[in-house]
């Protein structure tokens, strides 16, 4: 932090002013006095400058007594001052009344810098290399310039580049102490091959009114690297001699050219070691100049031909080389056929090679070479090729190229057998014939098929992860990589989220648990790609369809409330349906195949449900002692494996209107609303007193046998029992089966639970039961309601109405249909099937309360 200096007054000076440059007054500026001071005012008020040491810089001013400010010298603000901060002094000055000290004033004098000082650079010219191998982003560093002047904008110095061959940019940065660095940065890579020096620009321009600039020459070298290999003219050199050619001159002068310069352009020949030894001991080859001579053995044999490989290679660390062949044929005078010799592009043996099927009409696929030593007409060769798919172009001097006439098919044909006939021109002519095979190496030109446009699969939900589904294939002629198949899935039209996966061989397979209520049928698309280059593709389409499993139980949608309050009010005319049970499940087929039943009823058996439909109605014909309020279950099953169900409950309140006949009445037929009033009276009065009447003597009966078996009954082991024909008086009095009171059960419980098996007692007992298959626990039908306390018979009688039942011309009142199928009750009257009984006629007993309501036994059918 740097302290603030509190001063009075404040005045300004140019830099570079003349010495005893009148600055101020202090006197009036400091408001000491309003006019210049007098002689007298003189003496009174005298102004001195303090701290005159040098050190201070105090010594730059001069303040006379009467307050008058100047400069003493001429002032340099670069030297006096800080770079680009603010240049001032500060003067400390005492005035004085007379002898009295008044005050020390404090003035500021500030010193205007001006541009006085152009940016120099520490150099006018310089030089900078970059190599040849450094990369776009390379960079080199370069001084900044400096501008002496001190002042913000005089001292601000900008930066421009002048490039014409717009391959350097200047980078400009702030380095740690916010002085600017300088950096050329590289465009684009170098080739000193094409350009070595390039010659740039670097003008520094300051702030100033006027600005001054400085500029900086760039030179920028290009050094060499050795990035260029020494380079032959031809891939290969064929050249002719006599056999009587001379040793000391030359076969022939090989060539290479370097571009790069230096050592790393200095090229040297050597014959490579591919020119077997035999040859290499034939010629001798000059390294510096690249002839080629023969040594003296050369004669020795009649060989007609050589293949000399020579090697090109330059003088960098590391050298690059070259390499190129010299075929070199020896003309004989002798009548010799000629010498076939062919090169292939892609050899794959010395007598085949290797072309792409995708070749293109006119590709070179070899170079043929014909050598005859002969002279004159003998040494004179045509060549023919016959082939509808390669043909034989002359190059002229006995050479000959083959080139690929039709368009080639591996799919169709892999493999072809060419042969090329040579023959000269003597007489006679004399003919070779070479041949040798080619073989069509495959591209990937032949997309995938799929065998089918769509597969179908089938599959069951709820399937664990990884349950195969099954295969796609599709086929490919193409070989290797290009024959190579990889499957994938592309899309879902409906769903972003695909429970299945595909593996790259083309098994499918689920991914996660699948719900067909969710989704039921699965439209992908898939792709099969082959590993070519490029890789071709194909599509088809995969339908996977869901098939259900019950794995949904059924569901009421009404009732909607569980329990649901009804509330049915009833009149002589109204409908037997109540209402519709409505569920749904979303399983589908037999899973959804919904049946209803009632779980829980009552003991009147006042309703039923349709199975199939769902219908709730009365199962008989409704009285006005019916009214009150019934809590029915019902249960709903689909037709799945295993089978799953829902029960829901209505609490079922009746209205009866008084229109309503107040008894179960015996007769309902069509014919009721023609009878007379009176009649009716008097048969039901009639049925009533019959049927009291019967219903006394039942009673009495069984009293009597219950009186009889308990004072017959002495020892405590062995009870006297009934005989069975007592039990069946007991129990059947007529042709059809009846209530059994509780009474009458413990009877007969009490003699067969009683009886030693072993006994002559017990198979008379035991036949008894099984003729009525009673057990020791009889199947009980629902507490009877108090309407039934009068219990009558019903002779043989057939039910063909719920709602109307039959009853004998004897009976005014009966029991109403019954009807359970979870208990295995049958529906309507029983009636027995064993005419052995038909006579019997039952005691009935009185209604009669205990703790529990008086329970209905029932022989099944």
């Amino acid at each position: 932090m740097y302290s603030v200096v509190m001063v009075d007054i404040t005045y300004h000076v140019n830099e570079e002013d003349n010495p005893h440059t009148y600055i101020g007054d202090i006197a009036i500026d400091s408001n000491l006095t309003t006019h210049p001071l007098t002689h007298q005012q003189h003496i009174l008020i005298t102004f001195t400058q303090l701290q005159r040491s040098v050190a201070s810089g105090t010594n730059l001013f001069n303040i006379t007594n009467l307050g008058k400010l100047y400069t003493t010298q001429t002032l340099d603000a670069e030297s006096l001052c800080t770079y680009k901060k603010e240049c001032f002094k500060v003067v400390k000055v005492a005035v004085r009344k007379a002898e009295t000290f008044i005050k020390i004033l404090k003035i500021k004098i500030i010193i205007e810098d001006i541009n006085d000082h152009q940016p120099e650079f520490p150099t006018n010219q310089l030089k900078v290399k970059f190599y040849e191998t450094e990369g776009k982003g390379s960079t080199k560093s370069i001084p900044n310039a400096v501008d002496k002047d001190i002042g913000l904008l005089n001292s601000n110095i900008t930066y421009k580049l002048i490039d014409k061959s717009n391959k350097f940019s200047l980078l400009m940065f702030k380095g740690f102490d916010e002085v600017t660095l300088l950096e050329i940065t590289l465009g684009e890579k170098l080739d000193r091959e094409f350009k070595n020096i390039y010659t740039l620009q670097l003008v520094a321009k300051d702030g100033g009114s006027p600005p001054k600039e400085g500029i900086l020459n760039i030179e920028i070298h290009v050094i060499d690297v050795n990035d260029n290999q020494p380079l032959f003219k031809q891939k290969s050199y064929n050249t002719t001699i006599s056999d009587t050619h001379h040793i000391s001159s030359p076969v022939f002068h090989i060539s290479a050219t370097d571009l790069d310069s230096g050592q790393n352009g200095h090229i040297t020949y050597y014959l490579h070691r591919n020119t077997n030894k035999h040859t290499k001991n034939k010629f001798k080859l000059n390294s510096k100049s690249g002839e080629i001579y023969i040594n003296d053995n050369f004669f020795r044999n009649k060989e007609s031909k050589y293949q000399l490989y020579i090697e090109a290679r330059d003088g960098g660390n590391p050298s690059l080389s070259s390499m190129t062949m010299l075929i070199i044929n020896v003309i004989s005078n002798q009548n010799n056929a000629p010498a076939i010799n062919i090169d292939f592009v892609i050899p794959l043996t010395e007598s085949s090679t290797a072309v792409s099927e995708a070749s293109k009409i006119g590709s070179f696929i070899a170079y043929v070479m014909v050598t005859d030593t002969d002279s004159g007409p003998n040494g004179q060769i045509k060549c023919n090729i016959h082939h509808k798919m390669f043909q034989l172009s002359n190059m002229g001097s006995k050479e000959y190229k083959i080139l690929v006439k039709q368009p080639l098919d591996r799919e169709t044909i892999d493999h072809y057998v060419v042969s090329i006939v040579c023959h000269d021109m003597g007489s006679p002519p004399l003919k070779t014939k070479k041949q040798f095979s080619v073989k069509v190496t495959d591209v990937n030109d032949v997309e995938p098929h799929f065998t089918k446009e769509t597969f179908q699969f089938l599959t069951y939900e709820n399937q664990k992860v990884d349950f195969p589904i099954g295969f796609i294939n599709a086929t490919d002629p193409d070989l290797g990589d290009g024959g190579q198949l990889t499957y994938s899935i592309i899309n879902d039209n409906n769903n972003d989220n695909i429970p299945f996966q595909l593996t790259k061989y083309g098994f499918i397979s689920t991914s996660q648990p699948i719900d067909r209520e969710v989704k039921d049928i699965y439209n992908l698309q898939v792709l099969v790609k082959d590993n070519g280059t490029p890789s071709l593709n194909n599509t088809a389409n995969i339908l996977i369809e869901i098939l259900d499993k019950n794995d949904n139980a059924p569901y009421f949608t009404f009732p909607n409330n569980d329990p649901y309050n009804l509330d049915v009010h009833y009149h002589p005319h109204s409908k037997k349906d109540i209402t519709i049970l409505k569920a749904s499940d979303k399983d589908t087929g037999n899973n959804a195949f919904l049946t209803y039943g009632i779980l829980r009823s009552n003991d009147k058996n006042l309703f039923t449900v349709n199975s199939h439909t769902g219908v709730l109605s009365f199962s008989r014909t409704v009285y006005q002692n019916d009214a009150g309020t019934y809590e029915l279950q019902f249960i709903v099953k689909d037709g799945g494996t295993s089978v799953q169900s829902a029960t829901t409950a209505i609490i079922l309140t009746l209205f009866v209107s008084n229109d309503t006949s107040p008894m179960l009445t015996a007769i309902h037929s069509q014919s009721d609303n023609n009878l007379n009033m009176t009649w009716i009276i008097i048969i039901v009065a009639a049925a009533v007193i019959l049927s009291v009447a019967v219903v006394v003597s039942i009673t009495l009966c069984v009293f009597k046998c219950i009186n009889h078996f308990n004072n017959s009954s002495g020892e405590k082991n062995n009870p006297k029992f009934l005989s069975q024909t007592e039990m069946r008086q007991i129990l059947y009095q007529t042709n059809n089966p009846v209530a059994i009171t509780r009474n009458a059960e413990d009877i007969f419980s009490r003699n067969l639970q009683s009886i030693n098996p072993k006994s002559s007692y017990y198979p008379e007992m035991e036949q008894l039961a099984n003729e009525w298959k009673f057990s020791t626990t009889p199947r009980r039908l629902p507490p009877v309601p108090q309407i039934y306390n009068k219990q009558v018979l019903d002779v043989s009688c057939e039910q063909s109405d719920s709602s109307n039942i039959v009853t004998s011309n004897n009976l005014s009142d009966t029991l109403p249909s019954q009807k359970d199928h979870n208990r295995g009750w049958s529906e309507g009257d029983i009636t027995y099937q064993t005419s052995e009984y038909s006579n019997y006629k039952p005691n009935i007993p009185p209604t009669a309360k205990s703790d529990h309501e008086q329970d209905t036994y029932l022989a099944p059918v």
